[in-house]
């Protein structure tokens, strides 16, 4: 499978904010330094927190997971048959 058409869902914009709080370092990281960190707009950043975008590609959901410090599947499932990229995710309902 191509990397780059392959999405992973954020599993839980809280989530993300609280990593971002303290990283894998112990220090906080903002939003426009995750961005920069990462190579992509802040604004990206801004629209997971806030849940009005909550897939990326691979290659951006693996260096977000690697400039916080975390294990990628401890924010990010991959998308699929039992994940879809939009939509309803029943596969994850009740996922802090």
């Amino acid at each position: 499978m191509d990397s780059e058409k392959h999405r992973f869902l954020l599993v839980n914009p809280a989530r993300l904010r609280m990593l971002m709080e303290r990283t894998g370092t112990g220090a906080g990281i903002t939003h426009r330094e995750l961005a920069k960190n990462v190579g992509i707009p802040h604004g990206t950043i801004d629209h997971l927190l806030s849940g009005d975008v909550r897939t990326q590609p691979a290659d951006i959901a693996y260096a977000i997971s690697q400039v916080l410090g975390v294990d990628h599947l401890v924010l990010w499932a991959p998308t699929g048959r039992s994940i879809p990229a939009d939509g309803p995710t029943p596969a994850l309902a009740g996922t802090p």
